[in-house]
């Protein structure tokens, strides 16, 4: 018995320094974990690069249904803040990557500023469970809102959200 006690102990202590590695999810009030995607013109956008801006980060996929029900919207607040400090950003997690989001917005009609994280590497970092999940960041590179699942992004509250954060 003591044994067996010892053995667990030991791979207890063992185990326990890879748990400290693990990478902790992105949450609000904390900085945004930074970032290197490619857009679909092959562009790199660095998500550091974007500081003084509100920027909205949308993780989605060309087969996700509440992702498509948003995408609307989400071109609708796009085009409202035009010319504002504000920058949209849609993280496709797509494994077909630019060709299946291409081909997505070429037969939906419809188009937004597109990464690409094929790899998910990205939204690991950000702690993804699923998608759409959406997180606001200020100016600063500070998450101030994580949303879970399809909204109204152009909504008038979201707009006078937004406008706010750009205070």
């Amino acid at each position: 018995m003591k044994r067996y006690l010892c053995l667990a102990l030991a791979l207890l202590l063992l185990a326990l320094p890879a748990c400290s590695r693990k990478q902790q999810p992105a949450l609000q009030g904390n900085p945004a974990p930074d970032f290197t995607l490619k857009d679909l013109a092959g562009t790199s956008i660095k998500l550091s690069d974007l500081r003084g801006k509100v920027v909205v980060l949308n993780f989605w996929a060309t087969w996700c249904p509440p992702c498509r029900e948003e995408i609307p919207s989400m071109m609708r607040l796009n085009s409202a803040m035009a010319g504002k400090d504000f920058r949209m950003l849609a993280i496709s997690i797509d494994e077909g990557g630019k060709d299946a989001v291409e081909g997505f917005f070429r037969k939906s009609g419809m188009s937004l500023p597109a990464l690409l994280d094929t790899d998910q590497a990205v939204g690991k970092r950000y702690g993804l469970t699923g998608v759409p999940e959406t997180f606001v960041i200020d100016k600063k590179g500070v998450i101030l809102k994580k949303v879970v699942g399809a909204m109204d992004w152009s909504s008038p509250a979201v707009i006078e959200y937004l406008d706010n954060a750009m205070k």
